[in-house]
């Protein structure tokens, strides 16, 4: 919902740019599932989780046209631990945790040439993995279950801290931007990245490279690159992506390839992939369907199986009973969902 922002515009009136026009957005998530989770030995897992098809949020935008096909914008984006009412849960489950605005906090001045960004936001090289995967990262069925940067000491798989980011204006179906972060601090991660892709009509292209800095008690920099696809025919899409990570003697090397079948109000989504870690490997095999009750509600069902080698433990959706002392388990996961977005 669009609200005045009556007190800036009088601001801005005030500073003599009357004809400067402003507005905010209040937006959000709540997207809340079943799930039940099994990891080899450790048992049967089942919680009210959240996250099956989108990352439940809580967010403000707003932008102020400056003149002269100027603007000023802000992004103000925080996690939702909507099964428990609160902001993000601690690692330990804690539910005190206050709200605060990781999921994006930057401000952006926007043109014809395009648009500086600077604060908490996604690295270039983590949009591929989310873009050309029919699951969007998120749920039993995400591709991330199965992938990780070569060092989990690296911060900057999905988002970065202190970044300034540039990002090509409308060129036709060309598209792109490069990033930069400051680590500022003993454990924060510096980071550099760009991407480019083109995307127009029925076909989407991306290639995209990371490198983050070694600090804190890593050895060496963890560099990525990947590269992603899709393609619709009308009456089935088609994702695909390969990506690479390297740290020190490690390689991390995944693919998936996912389909979307449009089934009326809603979708059918299946997708198989694979990661290398050295000599082991996991594969992951999933699928879902997703009904949409409106243009902002939906329910959903989704499956997911992950073969592990031993040495690797990977897990569907990333959580569920404890795997550290045990490894080349299979992991299973399934959860029905509601999602409403506002």
């Amino acid at each position: 919902m669009k609200k005045s922002l009556l007190a800036l515009a009088a601001l801005t009136a005030f500073a003599g740019a009357a004809s400067a026009q402003s507005s905010v957005t209040l937006f959000g998530i709540v997207d809340l599932n079943a799930r039940s989770q099994k990891n080899g030995s450790a048992g049967e897992y089942k919680t009210l989780s959240q996250d099956g098809i989108n990352s439940s949020r809580l967010g403000f935008r707003g932008v102020e046209d400056l003149g002269g096909g100027m603007r000023a914008g802000f992004w103000i984006e925080g996690a939702l631990s909507a099964d428990v009412g609160g902001g993000p849960t601690t690692a330990s489950g804690s539910t005190a945790n206050p709200q605060t605005w990781q999921r994006r906090s930057t401000v952006s001045l926007l043109g014809n040439f395009g648009e500086i960004r600077l604060g908490r936001d996604y690295t270039p090289s983590f949009w591929n993995h989310t873009v050309f995967d029919v699951f969007g990262t998120n749920g039993v069925g995400s591709e991330l279950n199965i992938y990780s940067l070569a060092s989990s000491l690296a911060t900057t798989l999905v988002r970065a801290n202190n970044t300034i980011g540039y990002f090509l204006p409308a060129m036709g179906g060309l598209y792109g931007q490069v990033q930069v972060a400051a680590g500022e601090a003993a454990t924060g991660n510096k980071y550099f990245g760009g991407r480019i892709g083109y995307g127009a009509g029925p076909f989407n292209i991306a290639f995209a490279y990371g490198k983050t800095d070694k600090t804190g008690a890593m050895i060496d920099d963890v560099t990525e690159w990947n590269i992603g696809g899709s393609y619709n025919l009308g009456f089935l899409t088609m994702m695909g992506q390969y990506s690479k990570s390297e740290y020190s003697t490690s390689d991390v090397k995944s693919w998936t390839l996912g389909v979307a079948v449009p089934v009326g109000s809603g979708a059918f989504q299946a997708s198989y992939g694979s990661t290398d870690v050295g000599s082991a490997s996991a594969s992951q095999i999933a699928v879902g369907y997703t009904y949409d009750l409106s243009k902002r509600t939906a329910i959903y069902a989704h499956y997911a199986q992950i073969d592990n080698d031993a040495g690797l433990k990977f897990t569907t959706s990333g959580s569920g009973p404890s795997v550290a002392a045990i490894s080349g388990f299979k992991s299973t996961g399934y959860e029905f969902g509601l999602r409403h977005s506002f």
